[in-house]
């Protein structure tokens, strides 16, 4: 589920990217510029005095006019500008505006700031900046890691093991991202980025030893922000028999959704003398091979084919 946006968490995320500065309207950091129930995703948008976009954007062109206008043409301006309740005015360029927008800014609380970017430049930083900020987000019980440059999430029933096995990948050279809770966000429309919550960056649950902060024990290099999920590998507890039933061609493998989205997803019997690091690693570059066309068991079914065939003739 998505987020609720206000205009004081937007300013706090985002003024150092866009150099932003809050110069009226303080009392609006409260309001929202995206609520969770919100379908509209028509956000950010110049100002034309008719669509209310929640977040309205000042350009040259727009401040060039407002300050061409006199009297009561420009108070009905600057009125109909914030009585649609936007959920923050940005004057872009630095350009100065007039007095009124000030004025009307601080007696309804809307949040007026200014930037030092160009209109154009700032409408499509802001886009790409609250799509992460207002997109649809999932928590995943298990293990979210970089493996070979892919982003894996290890799931499973609890004492399964999932932590055990992130911490002999991370001794092999391979990245943390997020233990126990990791958080993924949809950021386009097949593609899902996990993250880490704040109060759990860098540390991992092991036990018998506790939590350990597997950054102060193998340096920074072994932490991971962010990936896009590619797999999931799925631990279960299993017996010799249940892996004598598994396919023994393509193996035990699925499509799991998160936030609507399909996800391949391998699970991997858990047993006693199975290698599990390995597999892991196999398992990814097995699902390389995959991503660009090509699939062992399709091979090996194809041969024997061609061999059935060839032998008939």
């Amino acid at each position: 589920m998505s987020k609720a946006v206000t205009t004081g968490k937007l300013f706090d995320s985002l003024n150092q990217q866009l150099h932003l500065t809050w110069i009226a309207g303080k009392r609006g950091a409260d309001r929202l510029v995206r609520d969770p129930d919100q379908q509209d995703s028509t956000l950010i948008g110049r100002t034309n005095f008719i669509h209310s976009y929640r977040i309205q954007i000042l350009g040259s062109q727009e401040l060039h006019y407002l300050n061409g206008v006199d009297g009561h043409a420009l108070n009905d301006l600057i009125h109909r500008l914030f009585d649609c309740k936007p959920a923050m005015v940005i004057l872009a360029n630095n350009e100065p505006a007039p007095h009124l927008i000030f004025e009307a800014a601080d007696s309804t609380s809307t949040p007026l700031l200014s930037t030092s970017l160009r209109a154009s430049p700032l409408i499509s930083d802001l886009q790409y900046y609250l799509q992460t900020l207002v997109a649809d987000r999932e928590t995943v019980h298990g293990v979210f890691m970089e493996v070979m440059g892919m982003g894996i999430l290890l799931a499973g029933d609890c004492a399964v093991g999932k932590s055990e096995l992130a911490l002999e990948l991370i001794s092999r050279g391979h990245r943390l991202i997020a233990d126990d809770a990791p958080e993924f966000v949809q950021i386009g429309p097949t593609m899902l980025q996990g993250t880490c919550p704040d109060v759990l960056q860098d540390f991992l649950e092991v036990r018998g030893l506790g939590i350990l902060n597997v950054r102060a024990m193998f340096g920074d290099s072994v932490i991971k922000l962010s990936k896009n999920l590619k797999l999931i590998i799925n631990l279960i507890t299993s017996s010799s028999d249940d892996l004598c039933e598994a396919n023994r061609l393509s193996g035990l493998r699925n499509r799991r959704f998160v936030l609507g989205i399909g996800i391949d997803e391998i699970t991997l019997p858990v047993a006693p003398g199975r290698n599990l690091a390995v597999l892991i690693e196999v398992a990814v570059r097995d699902q390389i091979l995959r991503t660009k066309g090509y699939a062992a068991d399709e091979q090996l079914a194809k041969r024997q084919q061609e061999l059935i065939l060839n032998s008939s003739d």
